[in-house]
């Protein structure tokens, strides 16, 4: 009996028993769906992470006063565990002030652009005649550097200039979202017109190119004004902190440049030798890093659910196998009984069993990258497919048809044909 004969005995018999053969493919197609599926997820909020939060890329990083929640390697961190300095309690949460963050920008000499930044609000109202939005648009405070070191691109007017800054008026720039509420899709429509900003007249000097969203945030439904303005109009806490945006040109220079920074920084935070830093400095990328560790923990319960119900399609199909085998008892005694050998036997079970798999791992692949795109239709990127993943769920298909189907082989292949053939 040749091996292709094999094959197409094991393909006619599958194809025979529809029901029983679609319980199992299902099961696994289940399986190999949430493992595909959730990982081509995770891939697209990747894509969309390392788009919106590394606008700076690997090149650029951010002086603030508080630490954040998903940062890491801090300067002050590694101090502390060199040994260097003591932290002291009375120096954390102490806000950088606007004198701070101009006096760094004049005495960083490093070949950097620097931006000055402070948040205004989330909740800003802006309005035209009697068209107004929901109190959802974001109002930040920049200076000329804000829209490039924040991923942006002005695509009508101009941008904030230095004297913008320094004069306090009541110019802005906006995204594009606002701009098509008010104006349409020409987005040199907004240039020079007058809107309002919780009330307050702002005159329209430029209109940012889309960057989409993330997570239902968008980054385009947002006012830009100067960081003066902010603190004037927006943002009146005393305790409200200014952060510094820094770039250097070259990748290779950044870490010399963070040292500079905190060299330059310390004094003008009034910190002895002895004390820790009271402010944190975070690499552009460290915000994505830290969210990629946490989706990695995502992909580990993808695998898990993936491996579990797999497990479970294993039994099953071990079981279908068994009873199969009982089922063509005779079957298997007449084919020893014209010669053919206890490893066609094997073979023609094994095939089956790891048919039956692959079909399941097949369907399972296409579902699973049509949910996870879904999601990706969701986040606005492009179409995602996980090849790694889908490779290892086919080889781990193939290993769970070989393994259901291996005793059951074995012992219809150690099967009498004489005994097989009375059998009833």
């Amino acid at each position: 009996m040749k091996l292709k004969d094999t094959l197409a005995l094991a393909f006619r018999t599958v194809k025979s028993n529809k029901l029983r053969t679609g319980i199992t493919v299902s099961i696994i197609a289940f399986g190999i769906m949430a493992l595909v599926g959730i990982n081509t997820a995770i891939d697209a909020m990747k894509q969309k992470f390392m788009e919106s939060f590394s606008a700076m890329g690997a090149n650029g990083f951010t002086i603030h006063y508080r630490e954040w929640q998903m940062g890491f390697d801090h300067s002050n961190v590694k101090a502390e565990k060199k040994g260097q300095r003591k932290a002291k309690k009375s120096n954390s949460g102490k806000p950088i002030t606007k004198n701070q963050a101009e006096t760094f920008r004049e005495r960083f000499q490093y070949p950097a652009r620097i931006c000055i930044t402070l948040f205004g609000s989330r909740d800003a109202v802006v309005s035209l005649g009697d068209k107004k939005t929901n109190p959802t648009v974001s109002v930040y405070g920049g200076d000329p550097n804000w829209a490039e070191l924040n991923g942006y691109n002005i695509v009508a007017g101009r941008n904030l200039n230095e004297l913008d800054v320094q004069s306090g008026r009541n110019v802005c720039v906006v995204g594009s979202e606002v701009a098509e509420r008010f104006f349409g899709h020409d987005p040199f429509r907004p240039v020079e017109k007058v809107i309002r900003v919780n009330g307050l007249p702002f005159r329209v000097v430029g209109v940012l190119d889309s960057k989409g969203s993330t997570l239902g945030m968008s980054w385009d439904n947002m006012i830009l004004t100067s960081y003066n303005n902010v603190r004037r109009f927006f943002n009146s806490n005393p305790n409200a902190s200014f952060s510094v945006l820094v770039k250097v040109a070259d990748v290779r220079t950044i870490d010399g440049a963070i040292d500079q920074a905190e060299g330059i920084m310390r004094p003008i935070r009034q910190l002895e030798v002895t004390e820790d830093n009271n402010f944190y400095i975070d690499k552009s990328d460290s915000g994505v890093a830290m969210l990629m560790r946490n989706l990695s923990f995502i992909t580990l319960s993808a695998v898990l659910i993936g491996v579990i119900t797999l497990v479970g399609a294993a039994v099953g199909l071990m079981n279908i196998m068994l009873v199969s085998v009982t089922e063509r008892t005779k079957e298997i005694g007449l084919i020893k009984a014209i010669g053919g050998r206890q490893r066609n036997v094997r073979q023609q079970f094994l095939f089956e069993s790891v048919l039956i798999s692959l079909i399941g791992a097949a369907f399972g692949v296409v579902l699973g990258v049509i949910v996870g795109n879904s999601f990706s239709l969701i986040l606005h990127t492009g179409f995602v497919v996980p090849w790694a993943w889908l490779l290892g769920g086919i080889l781990l298909c193939s290993i769970v048809g070989l393994l259901a189907g291996l005793y059951p082989s074995l012992k219809a292949s150690r099967l009498n044909p004489i005994e097989a053939l009375r059998y009833e």
